[in-house]
């Protein structure tokens, strides 16, 4: 039996997130305060009291959930807890996915999430990009919706994150002529999402092009276990296609449905949730029924993880 650890992105995010377990696992406030020391802020605090509406900005939530990830997947292995055979993660996941599998350094990683959640805004002005849920639908016809709403703008499907749930990103007009050409397709809802740049869509190239540069001056290693990415749901271990693939995910679709099922296919039967929150888990639940999926933010369910978790290989 084969197991993997997977990493949220942005949206599992909230105030107060590990503060059970601050106190009795000294690793996360050692990891919090390395990356404080990067960013020059107190980001436990930042996480612990807000206000939401910064914590939300994606130059400090991408540091904030790569953080609490790494401290939890640290807090594993001070657990004693086995190296899976996989690890993934949901966009900005990737990065924490990357740095558990030794292939980026965590300080290294914390810089250049917060430089890519600074280029992600700067790339969309505030109020001219927009993402939205699209439930119910299957992903050829919100392909087909965003091509006929475009109408010279961009909008695009670039989450396909679950049977039935796919996430379209672009220019704030066309994605409300998307909702509009979905919803008369027959999508069940279509909810926008409380995000400030639209992610993974061709609008993002321009931040790509300068993120390539701070990439390119990061040494990434061979990863010790493969990494399922995002662009092509294909284990990976090479540093330079690591990185390359890294690079494309800024503006390329994430393909979580074919990413867990690339983990079904190569044998993985338990996974564990590493980060904030359970979102990745109720994902799961309706790709693939069978995986079973832990989470690891508190005392009880990691002493579940620990239990249930067989050895590599």
């Amino acid at each position: 039996m084969k197991s993997a650890f997977i990493f949220p992105g942005q949206g599992s995010q909230s105030i107060g997130m590990l503060s059970a377990v601050a106190e009795t696992w000294p690793i996360i406030n050692k990891t919090f305060d390395d990356a404080s020391n990067v960013l020059g802020y107190d980001l436990w605090q930042l996480c612990q009291k807000g206000p939401v509406e910064e914590l939300n900005q994606t130059m400090i939530t991408q540091p904030a959930l790569l953080t609490a990830s790494v401290a939890l997947w640290r807090q594993w292995c001070v657990e004693g807890g086995v190296v899976p055979d996989f690890f993934a993660g949901h966009s900005l996941g990737e990065y924490s996915a990357l740095v558990a599998a030794e292939s980026l350094d965590f300080v290294e990683a914390v810089k250049l999430v917060r430089l890519r959640g600074e280029l992600m805004q700067e790339a969309v002005p505030a109020g001219e990009g927009k993402m939205a849920a699209i439930l119910g639908l299957e992903p050829a016809d919100v392909i087909a919706a965003c091509a006929s709403a475009a109408q010279g703008h961009v909008v695009s499907a670039v989450n396909f994150n679950a049977p039935g749930q796919v996430v379209i990103a672009g220019n704030t007009a066309a994605v409300d002529r998307a909702i509009e050409a979905c919803k008369e397709k027959g999508a069940r809802k279509a909810m926008v999402l409380p995000v400030s740049v639209p992610s993974h869509c061709a609008l993002m190239k321009g931040a790509a092009e300068e993120l390539a540069e701070a990439l390119d001056a990061v040494r990434f290693s061979d990863a010790r276990v493969p990494v399922i990415q995002n662009v092509n749901a294909a284990a990976e271990t090479d540093s330079a296609k690591l990185k390359s693939n890294l690079l494309q995910q800024l503006y390329s679709p994430v393909l979580w449905t074919d990413s867990v099922r690339t983990l079904v296919d190569n044998g993985v039967e338990v996974a564990v949730e590493c980060g904030s929150g359970k979102v990745l888990a109720g994902l799961i639940k309706r790709i693939d029924r069978d995986l079973a999926v832990y989470h690891i933010e508190d005392e009880a369910n990691l002493k579940k993880a620990l239990a249930a978790f067989p050895k590599a290989g």
